[in-house]
């Protein structure tokens, strides 16, 4: 049977899958038409997935990673169809170019599949019992998976829909019914990148836990090369629809070859990359993929380039029997092309850009003071616990007495799991949220807020030079004066002209994001508000970010409020850290000594989450639903240095004598309580 849009095989052209081999990718060209543009998502790549073996596959966003994905699955869009070339082989069968009966055998009996969002995959309307249970076969076995994955009282979850659960429990939901089956091979398209870093490091022990007791092949599909080093085996880099570097997982990381990995790598943010330096960022934006190629897609970006790049297609070369790579750069001992250190941007204007010059030496005054702020909010209990009737509504406690002061200038970085209350802090600041006690005081204008979504928060209609212009409407400038602030502001955040023409939906996550901080910064506010501006953003697009807000703090002196998961972004974004667990701050003090001897051990266990980082095991257990926090420390069910005083003792924030007065810490081990 013939599947329109789709290049028949020829006889014996479909590749054998060999003894060691899962599946096989050969020569495979996708192509999708978007208005009458030829959109190419692949454009030629060879791979294999080998038994038993966690092959990842990285690159930026339109790289092709999810479309070499959803090949494997046989789950391209039908309507309209791509047109294909090549083969995707699972188990001996082509997943592209066989029949609709042959694809679904295979689906169901050997393969599984994780997506990064799984509120999208998890049918709303159905209990989390019933959509195991139909992967499963029975109650059962069911109960078992979940058990397996790490659910906790699995038979009290049964019951619960999906929007019941944190992001960590859905992800895990999904896994068990990926594994159902026990397929022989496992997509798993971005799993973690959503997710708090203490989840992250308990989904990635779980996937090569499952590796190991499964003996199932998985492609992991992800954008940080830092994830990818705990759990795969090998890694494929793309580009650009192509294969740019492939090979063993520690040789491609500790040694990278293509250009384009090496950038990758550098853009890396670890807790031990050096503060107060502009990080190394990809030059230009991503392949356009409805262009034609006639050399190396990498080539307009490539600090190595020379007039062969744009001329000579790079075929993938083998530097030995595991590795290969595509760059006609390489000579003939397979030494990668010398790069040069990249240039820091340019310096802002701060006269041009609202009169707001950067802060003198010394003392600064405070531009924002939080003073015991609490916030609670009505809610109805879970599904399956008593009292479930409108009557009857809980007080989830997302705020529990926060308090800080920021100075002129100075970044404090908020981190904490979901549900700490760090989102709430922020719109609490905002004035999108009152607070039930406590206030906040604020120097000049409402602070400015940059969310994590920044298509969400653009007025989809407007093109971007009008969605700047909107907020100097009062300014008392002329209309030629506005336009040329707005053109001066999006040169400062790295955007061409060309861009005040363009509707959000048209530009790249990451332009969409620069534009979300111009528009706080036309008219320069003194104190701006970050809620995870880079978590869904590609490496290099994140380094960018976090390279403009710096350039903000030190040239026009705001202030800055950094919300995040991340301690590694925190440590390069910000001077101060406040770490937070169920509504409450449990340690704040200056970032380096923070980072280089955390007093409490929630802070100790997100050190030790971070990708890279050296760790025994992850962090157990999520955190207490803040519909009813634990009693006394909320941190002691999780704690591994509980003591018999932490379930009745409310520590109070004091001071980490081995730090000195400005590092504090809310722990029975280091003060009255």
């Amino acid at each position: 049977m013939r599947v329109p849009g789709r290049t028949p095989p020829k006889e014996n052209d479909r590749p054998a899958p060999g003894p060691d081999r899962i599946a096989d990718v050969a020569d495979l060209s996708v192509m999708f038409r978007r208005e009458g543009r030829p959109i190419h998502a692949l454009r030629g790549v060879d791979c294999h997935v080998g038994r038993g073996e966690i092959l990842a596959l990285v690159g930026e966003s339109g790289s092709g990673k999810s479309v070499l994905g959803l090949s494997l699955l046989g789950l391209l869009p039908r309507r309209p169809a791509p047109e294909v070339r090549g083969h995707a082989t699972v188990m001996g069968v082509d997943m592209l170019q066989s029949s609709d009966d042959e694809r679904r055998h295979v689906r169901k009996a050997h393969l599984g599949a994780v997506f990064q969002d799984p509120m999208t995959s998890l049918n709303p309307t159905m209990r989390i019992g019933a959509q195991v249970q139909e992967a499963a076969g029975s109650t059962e076995e069911a109960l078992r998976l979940l058990g397996a994955v790490g659910v906790p009282s699995p038979e009290e979850r049964l019951s619960s829909f999906p929007h019941e659960l944190s992001g960590g429990l859905r992800q895990r939901v999904m896994i068990a019914m990926a594994i159902a089956g026990q397929p022989a091979l496992v997509i798993a398209d971005e799993p973690t990148t959503a997710l708090d870093v203490t989840v992250q490091a308990q989904i990635l022990d779980l996937i090569v836990s499952l590796r190991d007791q499964l003996g199932s092949s998985f492609v992991f599909i992800t954008h940080d090369l830092a994830v990818a080093r705990q759990v795969a085996d090998r890694i494929v880099v793309l580009y650009g629809g192509r294969v740019a570097e492939q090979g063993p997982a520690e040789a491609v990381l500790r040694g990278p070859v293509h250009p384009y990995t090496t950038g990758l790598l550098l853009a890396r943010v670890t807790l031990q990359s050096q503060r107060d330096t502009v990080l190394p960022t990809l030059t230009g934006d991503p392949l356009d993929p409805s262009v034609e190629l006639a050399g190396c897609p990498y080539s307009p970006r490539c600090p190595a380039r020379v007039g062969e790049c744009d001329n000579r297609l790079p075929e993938l070369v083998a530097l030995d029997a595991a590795r290969t790579v595509a760059c006609v750069l390489l000579d003939a001992t397979g030494n990668p092309p010398a790069l040069e250190k990249p240039s820091p941007p340019g310096q802002l204007d701060p006269p041009e850009l609202g009169q707001l010059a950067a802060p003198a030496p010394g003392p600064r005054p405070p531009v924002l003071r939080v003073n015991d702020l609490e916030k609670a909010y009505r809610v109805r209990p879970p599904s399956g616990t008593k009292q479930r009737s409108r009557r009857h509504r809980g007080e989830l406690l997302a705020l529990r007495g926060v308090s800080f002061e920021l100075d002129q200038g100075q970044a404090l970085a908020v981190v904490g799991e979901s549900g700490s209350g760090k989102s709430t802090l922020l719109r609490a600041i905002a004035g999108l949220a009152s607070p039930d006690a406590g206030t906040v005081e604020v120097v000049g204008e409402r602070p400015q807020m940059v969310f994590q979504d920044a298509g969400a928060s653009l007025t989809p209609w407007l093109p971007v030079g009008e969605l700047l212009c909107e907020r100097l409407t009062r300014s008392g400038l002329s209309k030629a004066e506005r336009h040329q602030r707005v053109l001066r502001t999006l040169a400062a955040v790295e955007l061409p002209e060309a861009v005040t023409r363009a509707r959000p939906h048209q530009l790249s996550g990451g332009q969409r994001q620069r534009v979300a901080i111009a528009r706080t910064i036309v008219v320069p506010p003194k104190v701006l508000l970050c809620d995870e501006p880079t978590s869904a953003l590609d490496v290099s697009l994140a380094a960018t970010v976090i390279n403009l807000l710096g350039r903000l703090r030190r040239e026009l002196g705001i202030a800055l409020v950094f919300v995040t998961h991340d301690l590694a972004v925190a440590r390069m974004v910000a001077d101060r850290l406040a770490v937070m667990y169920l509504g409450r701050i449990v340690e704040e003090g200056p970032i380096e000594l923070v980072c280089a001897a955390p007093g409490h051990p929630y802070t100790m266990s997100l050190m030790a989450a971070v990708p890279g980082a050296k760790r025994s095991a992850p962090l157990p257990g999520e955190p207490a639903s803040p519909l009813n926090p634990p009693s006394g420390c909320s941190f002691h069910p999780r704690c591994p240095q509980v003591t018999s005083t932490c379930p009745t003792a409310v520590p109070n924030l004091c001071v980490d004598d081995r730090q000195g007065a400005h590092h504090l810490v809310a722990c029975v081990h280091w003060g009255p309580h």
